[in-house]
């Protein structure tokens, strides 16, 4: 019996969602900023990242007087959920409003749970970057758009979650970077890396040099790049002759500095999840080999386990 094929990608043109896709990056600036306001700092801004979850995007847990509170857009449902590990809970409806209401129901809902965070007021690394109070024209949500964006995030956290499974050595979580609305997966040599230039929009220098103060290999998925968004990977710093490392998918942009593969191509081809982890293996080898990473002490064999599989439930887990 042959294998079933890969279900289908969903796919969304940047088009046809540019305004939504605009609203849903300023919302999750609000409460990734809450998150970050309430966890103590982690190394390359960890404790403000969010999440994909079985519903949509989350804070995950972070700490809120003596217990913790989770923060929530369910992209199914289209809510804000807030949830307090004392009981408590509250919530909005997502729908088409400015961004200074959501930013004050926001607040209002993490204030009735007890959470009064501490944040500059206004978005990162945009331009302009109107405070949150005082973006009060109309904005557009389409429930539909936001349901299959996050229905992509779904596909890409999973195959970044294989590829992670591959390195052994310090690598980030998969999580959602909402100043650059991208899904990242980056990880480390071990040694340490000139300070970073800056120079993203209204965000501090400084704020850079903590999130690049490592060598690193980089890669990640954003709504922009292609026609429906694309797969990116770079390497800081990078390494002479990164961007004539030939790739078998996917090509470097001398635009962007990166490489980049399409999500439309990967979408399109006979297996996507196949086409993406070639792409993220290939432009990290590029990165690893040029720059003179350990690779033998550095990656891991993920399906070590299938040798054990014989003994589970025996002895092993």
């Amino acid at each position: 019996m042959s294998e079933p094929s890969p279900a289908p990608w969903p796919r969304l043109r940047l088009d046809d969602w540019a305004a939504t896709r605009d609203t849903l990056h300023m919302w999750t600036q609000i409460v990734g900023k809450a998150r970050m306001a309430q966890s103590p700092l982690v190394n390359h801004w960890w404790h403000s990242t969010l999440y994909v979850s079985a519903r949509g995007l989350t804070t995950g847990t972070f700490p809120a007087g003596s217990g913790m509170v989770d923060v929530e857009l369910d992209l199914v449902d289209h809510r804000l959920l807030a949830r307090s590990s004392n009981g408590g809970h509250r919530g909005f409806a997502l729908e088409g409003q400015s961004v200074a209401r959501f930013y004050q129901q926001t607040l209002e809902v993490l204030a009735a749970l007890g959470v009064d965070p501490v944040f500059q007021p206004s978005p990162n690394e945009v331009d302009p970057a109107v405070p949150f109070a005082e973006d009060t024209a109309a904005r557009e949500y389409s429930r539909d758009a936001a349901h299959l964006f996050w229905q992509q995030l779904v596909r890409v956290d999973r195959v970044l979650g294989e590829f992670r499974a591959r390195f052994a050595g310090k690598v980030s979580p998969v999580h959602f970077y909402w100043g650059s609305m991208d899904m990242a997966c980056t990880r480390f040599s071990g040694r340490s890396a000139p300070p970073h230039p800056g120079g993203a929009p209204n965000c501090a220098d400084w704020v850079m040099v903590e999130a690049y103060d490592r060598e690193l290999s980089s890669c990640g998925f954003w709504p922009g790049g292609g026609d429906e968004g694309a797969f990116y990977a770079y390497a800081y710093p990078t390494p002479e002759g990164f961007d004539e490392r030939p790739v078998s998918v996917g090509e470097h942009s001398t635009e962007l500095g990166e490489f980049v593969l399409p999500y439309e191509v990967a979408a399109e081809s006979d297996d996507p999840e196949a086409t993406v982890l070639t792409f993220l293996q290939q432009t990290y080898e590029a990165a690893a080999d040029l720059a003179g990473w350990d690779r033998a002490a550095l990656e891991v064999d993920p399906g070590r386990l299938d040798a054990h599989r014989y003994r589970r439930g025996q002895d092993g887990p």
